[in-house]
C-alpha cells in the first residue's frame, strides 16, 4: 500500500502525520505566544553574547591572527580582484566622480591652501637654492681642474718647473670666473640703478638727451665706485664675493677688517692698472699671490663646501626628550 501511494505522487502515511503535528504545534505556540517568547529570549540571548568580553576577545584574537591577514592578501592577489579593481577604476563613474571632485570649490581651497603653506615654501626655496648650489659646485670642480692644467702649460711655455705638491690655493681660472660672475653683477645691479636715475630725471623736466663728455665720465665714476663698494663690502662682511661663493672660492682669512679690505682694492686695482702683472704671482709663485694677496695679508683658498641636507630630510625632534642641559649641569652630573 505504502509502495503504492507514493507511486501515485501521495506521501507516505507517517510524513503526513508528522506534517499534521507540526502545524498543530505552530498554531498552538502562536495562540498561545509563545513563538514571541522564544524569540525574545533568543534575541537577548544572541545580544549577550555578543556585547560579553569573551565574545569581543575571541574576535580581537581573530583580527591579530594571521587568519585575517592571509585571507585579505589572498583577496588582493587574486585575479579576480585585480580585474574588478581595474574595472570600476576604468569605468566611466570614477571619472566622472574625479572631475566634479576637481571642480570642486573645496579642492580648489585645498590646493591653494597646501601652495600657502610654510613648509611647502620653503621645500620650493631651498630646492631653487640647492640648484643653483649644484650648478656652482660642478662649475667650481671643473675650475679647480682647469686651475692645474692651465698653470702647468703656462709654466711649460716660459720654461719653469712644474708644480710638485698639490695646493690649496685657488688658481687663476677660478679666480678669474670669479671676478667675471661678480663683474655681471655689478654691471646688472649698476644698469638697473641708472634706468631708475634716468626715469627719474624725465619724469622731473629731463630731455633724456645724452652722451656728453661729463655725463660718461661721471658714468664711469659712478661704476667705479659702485665696484669698490660692492668688493669691499663682501670682503668685510663675508670673507668671499658672491662670485667667489658661486666658484667655491673664498678668502683666507674669512672676513677682513675695512681697512684691510680696501687695500686689497688698491693692489687689485694695480694689477688691472699693470696689464695683469700683477696677476702673475697666482700662475708662477707657489702660494698663488697676487697683489691684492700681498696687499690686503689674505690669500685665496678653496672652500670645501659640502651640500646642506633639505629641511624635510631633517630627523624630527624627539619631544620625549628633555631639554638640552647647561654646561654646569653636564659637569655637576645628575643629582643624588
Amino acid at each position: 500500500m505504502e509502495n503504492g501511494a507514493s507511486r501515485n505522487g501521495r506521501s507516505p502515511i507517517p510524513s503526513r502525520l508528522l506534517g499534521v503535528g507540526v502545524r498543530g504545534a505552530r498554531t498552538v505556540t502562536k495562540a498561545t505566544g509563545i513563538d514571541r517568547a522564544v524569540e525574545a529570549a533568543a534575541e537577548e540571548a544572541i545580544v549577550a553574547a555578543v556585547e560579553s568580553q569573551a565574545v569581543e576577545r575571541a574576535m580581537a584574537r581573530v583580527l591579530e591572527g594571521p587568519v585575517v591577514q592571509e585571507a585579505v592578501e589572498g583577496a588582493l592577489e587574486s585575479e579576480a580582484v585585480k580585474k574588478a579593481l581595474l574595472e570600476a577604476m576604468d569605468s566611466e563613474l570614477v571619472d566622472e566622480v574625479w572631475k566634479r571632485l576637481l571642480a570642486s570649490d573645496q579642492a580648489q581651497q585645498l590646493v591653494e591652501r597646501i601652495a600657502e603653506a610654510p613648509e611647502v615654501r620653503a621645500a620650493i626655496s631651498a630646492q631653487g637654492m640647492g640648484l643653483v648650489e649644484d650648478i656652482g659646485r660642478t662649475i667650481g670642480n671643473l675650475a679647480r681642474r682647469l686651475d692645474d692644467r692651465f698653470e702647468r702649460i703656462v709654466r711649460r711655455i716660459f720654461f719653469r718647473q712644474p708644480r710638485t705638491l698639490p695646493t690649496d690655493r685657488a688658481g687663476f681660472v677660478s679666480r678669474g670666473l670669479a671676478m667675471v660672475v661678480d663683474g655681471v653683477f655689478v654691471n646688472l645691479a649698476f644698469t638697473a640703478f641708472i634706468a631708475l636715475i634716468t626715469l627719474l630725471a624725465n619724469v622731473f623736466g629731463g630731455n633724456g638727451e645724452g652722451g656728453s663728455g661729463l655725463a660718461i665720465a661721471i658714468g664711469s665714476t659712478a661704476w667705479l665706485s659702485f665696484g669698490a663698494i660692492y668688493l669691499v663690502g663682501f670682503w668685510s662682511l663675508a670673507g668671499q664675493t658672491p662670485g667667489m661663493r658661486f666658484l667655491g672660492v673664498r678668502l683666507e682669512e674669512g672676513r677682513l677688517p675695512p681697512r684691510r679690505s680696501f687695500k686689497r682694492l688698491v693692489g687689485l686695482g694695480l694689477s688691472v692698472l699693470s696689464f695683469g702683472i700683477g696677476f702673475l704671482g697666482v700662475l708662477f709663485g707657489e702660494r698663488r699671490r697676487a697683489w691684492e694677496d700681498r696687499f690686503s695679508g689674505a690669500g685665496v683658498v678653496y672652500d670645501e663646501r659640502r651640500p646642506e641636507p633639505a629641511p624635510w630630510s631633517q630627523p624630527l625632534a624627539d619631544p620625549s626628550r628633555s631639554e638640552p642641559q647647561s654646561d654646569l649641569e653636564a659637569i655637576a652630573g645628575p643629582p643624588g
